[in-house]
């Protein structure tokens, strides 16, 4: 099946007749990279929690896309996620980003997986669910991704509630709720920076190479029998 490229205004269109109706926000902003000032175009949307996947689908219906990243940020009442996307991904000229802008309210966070649809979106989902506190509804792996089996439960590190980093572990995160037979973590000794002025110094008084071009040269005699 051959792809047929669409401009951003286009998609967008497309997005807001097919798409489920709580699409709302649609904004796009374009700008130029680069010296030979290549456009770039990027689509701007926010829909809900319970139309997420209805929204995914959209998309995908216009062209499969490529999934950067799921950002998310705690705005106060409501974590807001943001679903980063490009569709015509490997079509230089064509190529459109689109986020996906999503408020789940602290009240009931949870949020369906969209991993059935694009399967690699399970490790930034599962970055989500540690790092915010957000339940992914039917994620295949729950596991936690970066932050150790020991770390405190119920301390989200990226929110800015009672439920982020206390002051405690501010200053020495990694002995919070740490076993205390646990050696401290090695820190390598920074090596000696060498300022550039002390470098300036030393080849400033360094003896110079000998002016080879003035030296005279041995004699050479030639014995003809």
């Amino acid at each position: 099946m051959t792809r047929q490229a669409l401009s951003a205004e286009q998609i967008a269109e497309t997005l807001q007749k097919t798409g489920p109706k709580s699409i709302k926000d649609v904004k796009i902003k374009t700008w130029t990279e680069g010296q030979k000032k290549t456009p770039v175009a990027s689509i701007w949307l926010r829909t809900t929690g319970e139309s997420l996947i209805a929204t995914i689908r959209a998309v995908i219906d216009i062209d499969y896309p490529h999934l950067s990243v799921i950002s998310g940020v705690d705005t106060g009442d409501v974590v807001e996620l943001l679903y980063h996307m490009q569709v015509f991904h490997g079509m230089p000229g064509a190529e459109v980003n689109i986020t996906i802008s999503v408020p789940v309210p602290k009240k009931n966070l949870v949020i369906p997986t969209i991993s059935h649809l694009i399967p690699g979106a399970v490790y930034t989902e599962r970055e989500k669910q540690e790092m915010l506190g957000v339940t992914v509804a039917g994620i295949p792996d729950p596991r936690g991704l970066f932050l150790p089996a020991d770390f405190p439960k119920g301390v989200f590190p990226w929110r800015k509630d009672e439920t982020g980093i206390p002051e405690g572990m501010v200053k020495s995160l990694y002995a919070s709720g740490r076993p205390e037979d646990r050696p401290l973590p090695f820190v390598k000794p920074k090596e000696k920076m060498v300022k550039k002025s002390e470098v300036c110094a030393v080849d400033a008084v360094a003896p110079s190479e000998p002016d080879t071009a003035d030296a005279s040269q041995p004699e050479v005699t030639t014995h003809v029998e």
